[in-house]
């Protein structure tokens, strides 16, 4: 958990009130003091711009960070209470080549994931969805387009994305989700107060393999086994999941090699819910 989430933070699952962060707070003190300042003396135009410029960059490169905390609460790691567990994440799908086969996978290893499903891709497969779940793993919110503008939309946009998908996953998994995940992890300070609307968390990871790019498979799982430690949560792919020179999604033996290196180290792999909201799992 990063710093910003040494507080108490409330379980996901219920609407929460908003609270700015010290950077978003800040950003509306610079603009309210430029308004100050132009009123008593337009020659500080320059200074004031200047001041409103800084601030919105400040926000936009927090936004580009997916681990930042600057615009609100995100886990990027268990809490302390998962002990010697593990989260494995899987987003982009559900697809129907390659989900199946890391269902498989999951059961040989007797391990449980947290799928971040696309909405209309999870209306174009819904018995993919039921699945997922029948199996014992957890189905969260991965917005319902997975729209590349997604952190250049505005309150009213981002509240219609997730919650399209909220209903769209909500009625195919039998659960509304508990999680979101920014399409490619990037936000701005809009999201925050949409999910606590809708009792949302905001979810990221401890590291990533980039298996949407990268054809080799044991690249990727060093980039994921780097540092490797107890209440990481890891991300991969089963949508838009890249191939290795035969063909094969890379992200089968990557995930392979992820479970092997946990059993090795005796750390249990658990649903995000089950390990941030156990009374809720």
């Amino acid at each position: 958990m990063n710093s910003a989430m040494r507080a108490v933070v409330p379980a996901p699952g219920d609407p929460r009130r908003w609270r700015p962060t010290p950077l978003i707070g800040g950003a509306a003190a610079v603009h309210a003091g430029a308004l100050v300042a132009l009123a008593a003396s337009p020659a500080t135009w320059p200074w004031a711009a200047g001041g409103v410029i800084a601030s919105h960059l400040a926000l936009t490169a927090a936004g580009l960070w997916p681990r930042s905390a600057l615009l609100g609460h995100n886990w990027t790691t268990l809490p302390e209470s998962a002990g010697a567990c593990i989260a494995i994440t899987i987003d982009d799908g559900p697809d129907p080549e390659v989900t199946p086969r890391v269902l498989d996978l999951l059961d040989a290893h007797r391990a449980r994931a947290t799928f971040f499903c696309i909405g209309e891709r999870a209306r174009a497969h819904p018995r993919i969805v039921e699945e997922i779940v029948a199996r014992g793993h957890a189905v969260e919110n991965h917005s319902q387009r997975h729209r590349h503008d997604f952190s250049l939309t505005g309150p009213r946009g981002l509240r219609r994305e997730i919650e399209a998908a909220q209903t769209t996953l909500g009625e195919i998994a039998g659960a509304r989700p508990l999680f979101f995940r920014a399409p490619a992890g990037l936000r701005n300070p809009f999201l925050e107060p949409v999910l606590c609307a809708l009792g949302l968390h905001l979810a990221s990871w401890t590291r990533r393999g980039f298996d949407t790019r990268t054809g080799d498979a044991a690249l990727v799982a060093r980039r994921l086994l780097n540092g490797f430690a107890a209440r990481d949560i890891l991300l991969l792919h089963d949508g838009h999941a890249a191939q290795d020179a035969h063909g094969e999604p890379v992200v089968l033996a990557a995930l392979g090699a992820v479970l092997r290196a946990a059993a090795e180290r005796g750390f249990e792999t658990v649903t995000l819910r089950e390990a941030i909201a156990p009374k809720l799992g």
